[in-house]
């Protein structure tokens, strides 16, 4: 990628401007799109920087300079944003994000032996990728916190698809499967993508909403106590009309 060169006047210092042409027209017309969703056009750097991660797999310096170019932001205030969520890579992503839960509920039950069962066959840490970043078959690992699947545990998520009730056996068949080229359907939710594709969903873009969002999205097991509840009768209280909500402590 090359850069440009501009000179400040504070510093007479020369500083890169990152070339942002890797976003064509297409790209800038679905930036203009995410702009339009919202009031105030600085609310779209959310998707926005997903809309980034679905053209280059992370994002870069010129995803950044090219976010603050479309919202009027400075680069600093988009960059503050981007390292502050784990969901944006600051280095290239591998073709599948495998996420292994090793929260607490999930490391009891096997989540820590999961992970370390595809660190070894990956030769891989935390965040890195084995294989060529972007090409098939590539694989990024991560450990993460709470993925709100308790009921399942130990879970994994495949580019945030979920992979239920797993063992180390399993997951690493997974992960084998992925690295052959195959996709597995998730135990719910839609049908798997790449790591792009699902970040240009996580943008907002269903190119072809029916058949990205069919599969299951419920299971027996989330639905078990709303179920036990209507057999048994058991409501929640009423709220009262006249709830008195409780004093705010006093300002010192």
């Amino acid at each position: 990628m090359t850069e440009q060169f501009e000179f400040t006047s504070t510093e007479n210092a020369v500083h890169p401007t990152p070339d942002t042409s890797v976003f064509g027209e297409n790209v800038r017309a679905d930036a203009r799109r995410i702009v339009e969703r919202y009031p105030e056009s600085r609310s779209a750097l959310l998707p926005m920087l997903h809309l980034v991660q679905s053209v280059q797999g992370h994002v870069s310096q010129a995803g950044i300079q090219f976010c603050a170019d479309q919202l009027a932001l400075s680069t600093a205030e988009v960059s503050a944003v981007a390292t502050f969520y784990t969901m944006y890579k600051r280095k290239p992503c591998g073709q599948h994000l495998v996420s292994v839960c090793t929260n607490t509920m999930c490391a009891a039950l096997g989540g820590d032996a999961i992970y370390r069962t595809l660190r070894e066959h990956l030769g891989v840490g935390h965040d890195e990728t084995a294989g060529p970043p972007g090409e098939p078959g590539s694989i990024t690992l991560e450990h993460a916190e709470c993925l709100a699947a308790c009921d399942f545990a130990p879970v994994l998520q495949v580019n945030y698809e979920f992979y239920d009730n797993q063992t180390p056996e399993r997951a690493l068949e997974l992960v084998k499967a992925l690295q052959r080229g195959e996709k597995p359907a998730p135990t719910r939710g839609a049908p798997l993508s790449d790591f792009r594709g699902a970040e240009r969903q996580l943008a907002g873009f269903f190119d072809d909403l029916e058949s990205e969002v069919e599969g299951p999205s419920q299971a027996t097991e989330t639905l078990r106590g709303a179920q036990l509840a209507n057999e048994r009768g058991w409501t929640a209280p009423a709220m009262p009309d006249d709830a008195e909500l409780p004093p705010l402590p006093e300002r010192k």
